[in-house]
C-alpha cells in the first residue's frame, strides 16, 4: 500500500463545465480517478477527494488557457500547481498505448504523466496584480477589434452616404463633419444617416474605453516598476502584454530561449550553398505580434531601429527579413530589461531573481522546456548588447552595430 506521505500528482485534464483528474505516484502507478463538474458542489467534491493524499501537486492543462479558471481557484485554495503545456501532454498520449485515442481520462493520464516526468514545469503562484494586468489586456485588445469593427461599418455606410469621400484612416472628427455635411430627404438615405450616426456615437465610447484602459495599464506597468516602456515602440499595451504573459523571466535560461518562445528566432533553412533562415511560427503568437508592432513603429520613426533594418535592406537582406531581423534585436532587447528590472526588484527586496530567497536565473519554477518545438538559433552575428546604457529618464533603443 502507498504511504500517504508520498507525494502524488493529480493531472487534470479542464473543460469549461467539468475536469477530469488522474493521481498518480512517483513511478506513474495510478492510485484514483475520477470526473467532476466545476461548479461549486462538484470543485468542492473534487478536493475533498483529493484530500485523501496530503502531499499533492496539482498538475493542469494549459493553466494560461483553457485551465485558468480551475488553476486560480486551487491558488486561492492554497493548493500547489503547475503548469502542464498541451504541447507537452500531446507528445506523451502519441507515444503512450491506446492508439492516440483521445478521451479526457487519457488526457488526464498524459497530464499526469507529464508533471512525473519533467522536473521543470512552470509552478504557478497568486499574483493578483498580474492576473488583473492580463485581464485588462485582454480587455483592450478586445476593445480594439470592437473600434476596427465598427469604423468598417461606419465607412460603408458614409460610402453610400458621400459617393467618392470615404476616408481612409477615418476619425471622429472627420466622420461627424461628413455626417453634417449630408441631410437626405428620402426614407433609405435618412435611415442610414440615423445608423451612421449610431455608429459614430458607439465609436466614440469605445475610443473612451480604450483610452482609459490604456491609462490603467500604463499605471499598473509602472507601479509593478518595469522599464519595458523604455525602449522605443513598447507602449502600455505591449508592455502589459509581455509582463503578463511572460510571468517570471527566470524561466527562461538566456536569450535566445526567449526568443525562440517569442517567435522571433529563426529556422535555418539552408540548402547546398545557400544561407539563409525563415520566419519561425513556433512560439507565442501574441507576443510575437507585441514585438512585430514594436518593430514597424521603430521603422516609422527616426530611431536606431530604423538604422538597423536599412543596414539589413542594404546588405541585400529583402524587406520582411530585415525586419526579422530587428524583431530578433527587439526580443534580445525586451529580455535584457526584464531580467534588469527582476534583478531590481530581487535587489530591492533581498531575493534572488526569481523572486525567493537564493533564486537564480535557472530557477526551477519555469516553463515547457524552451527547446520544445521551437528554434534555439540565434541569428548570425548577433549582437552583444541590444540596449544602449542611457539615462533612465530618456528612451532606450537597440544597439545599431553589430
Amino acid at each position: 500500500m502507498v504511504q500517504q506521505s508520498e507525494r502524488v500528482i493529480i493531472g487534470v485534464d479542464p473543460h469549461k463545465l467539468s475536469a477530469t483528474i488522474e493521481v498518480v505516484d512517483q513511478h506513474e502507478q495510478l492510485l484514483g480517478s475520477g470526473r467532476f463538474t466545476t461548479d461549486r458542489a462538484g470543485y468542492a467534491a473534487m478536493r475533498g477527494y483529493a484530500k485523501t493524499w496530503p502531499d499533492r501537486v496539482w498538475a493542469v492543462e494549459g493553466a494560461n488557457g483553457a485551465g485558468r479558471p480551475l488553476a486560480q481557484r486551487l491558488l486561492e485554495d492554497s493548493e500547489r500547481v503547475v503548469d502542464v503545456p498541451a504541447k507537452l501532454s500531446a507528445r506523451v498520449r502519441l507515444f503512450d498505448t491506446g492508439h492516440n485515442r483521445k478521451t479526457d481520462a487519457h488526457d488526464a493520464h498524459a497530464v499526469a504523466a507529464v508533471a512525473v516526468r519533467t522536473k521543470n514545469l512552470r509552478v504557478l503562484q497568486v499574483d493578483g496584480e498580474l492576473e488583473a494586468l492580463r485581464m485588462l489586456t485582454d480587455r483592450r485588445e478586445a476593445l480594439t477589434r470592437r473600434r476596427f469593427q465598427t469604423v468598417d461599418r461606419l465607412q460603408a455606410l458614409l460610402a453610400e452616404l458621400l459617393p467618392g469621400q470615404a476616408k481612409r484612416d477615418l476619425t471622429t472628427g472627420q466622420a461627424k463633419a461628413m455626417l453634417a455635411s449630408v441631410r437626405p430627404r428620402d426614407i433609405a438615405g435618412k435611415t442610414r444617416r440615423r445608423i451612421a450616426a449610431e455608429e459614430l456615437a458607439e465609436l466614440i465610447a469605445v475610443e473612451a474605453k480604450i483610452k482609459k484602459s490604456t491609462a490603467e495599464l500604463m499605471a499598473i506597468v509602472l507601479a509593478r516598476g518595469s522599464h519595458l516602456m523604455n525602449i522605443h515602440g513598447v507602449g502600455p499595451v505591449v508592455a502589459a502584454r509581455t509582463l503578463a504573459d511572460v510571468g517570471d523571466v527566470t524561466r527562461f535560461a538566456d536569450r535566445n530561449r526567449f526568443a525562440s518562445w517569442t517567435g522571433t528566432a529563426p529556422l535555418d533553412a539552408s540548402s547546398g550553398e545557400q544561407n539563409r533562415h525563415r520566419l519561425s511560427r513556433a512560439g507565442n503568437r501574441r507576443m510575437n505580434h507585441m514585438i512585430h508592432i514594436a518593430a514597424m513603429s521603430q521603422i516609422r520613426l527616426d530611431t536606431d531601429g530604423r538604422v538597423y533594418y536599412r543596414r539589413k535592406r542594404a546588405e541585400g537582406k529583402k524587406s520582411l527579413e530585415a525586419i526579422r531581423c530587428l524583431k530578433r534585436r527587439i526580443s534580445d532587447a525586451i529580455y535584457r530589461q526584464l531580467i534588469e528590472d527582476a534583478q531590481r526588484a530581487a535587489g530591492d527586496a533581498g531575493t534572488g531573481p526569481g523572486g525567493h530567497c537564493g533564486a537564480t536565473l535557472r530557477s526551477s519554477a519555469v516553463d515547457l522546456h524552451p527547446h520544445i518545438d521551437t528554434s534555439d538559433q540565434p541569428l548570425p552575428g548577433p549582437a552583444n548588447q541590444t540596449l544602449r546604457p542611457t539615462p533612465p529618464t530618456r528612451k532606450r533603443s537597440l544597439e545599431t552595430t553589430g
